[in-house]
């Protein structure tokens, strides 16, 4: 480690490539000793559970697509090595062409990533909700497998569903996780 400040930037990237730029950003660190100047890369990256025919598929989703945050000194050759990463497009910067200058992210901004780095790591069970008001379900897992439902009301926060199922000719409400039911 060296006693250069470094401050957290933006890069624009091309969307899809986020990874791929943080790669090669590190190879080139690695390979042209760097290390003085570039610290970490990050790509913020959501673990999402996504319900499909009825089965749970586990994806990472770019939660800032077509951005990557490099902790940097851009003295000397830093900022244009970095500018020259193949599917990298420019810094966050202020001004324009030859005289935009990088803007580095308030400190606020950084504990706030950081903070949020944290939390989607830790925030695993996150579930794109596939559901609507009304729709017609039938329960997979649970006491009450094998039953039709409509939905009644949708809670995001706990990720659950409240669902009218007959049951012996009656309405009857129930509570479930979105991982327990499916589509008709």
């Amino acid at each position: 480690m060296s006693d250069l400040e470094r401050k957290w930037y933006v890069i624009k990237t091309m969307s899809g490539q986020e990874n791929k730029v943080k790669s090669y950003i590190e190879n080139e660190v690695r390979d042209n000793g760097f290390q003085e100047y570039i610290g970490k890369v990050l790509v913020p990256i959501e673990k999402v559970i996504q319900m499909r025919k009825g089965k749970k598929i586990h994806r990472e989703k770019v939660h800032y697509p077509g951005y990557v945050m490099v902790e940097a000194n851009l003295e000397g050759e830093a900022a244009h090595a970095i500018k020259n990463v193949p599917g990298v497009i420019n810094f966050l910067s202020e001004g324009k062409g030859a005289s935009a200058i990088p803007i580095p992210m308030r400190k606020e901004e950084v504990n706030k990533m950081l903070g949020k780095i944290d939390q989607l790591s830790e925030n695993y069970e996150n579930i794109s909700i596939p559901f609507l008001v009304g729709e017609t379900i039938k329960v997979i897992d649970g006491p009450f497998t094998g039953f039709n439902g409509t939905i009644e009301k949708i809670n995001e926060e706990k990720r659950k569903l409240e669902l009218a199922v007959l049951i012996f000719g009656r309405k009857t409400p129930l509570e479930l996780n979105f991982t327990q039911i499916e589509k008709i």
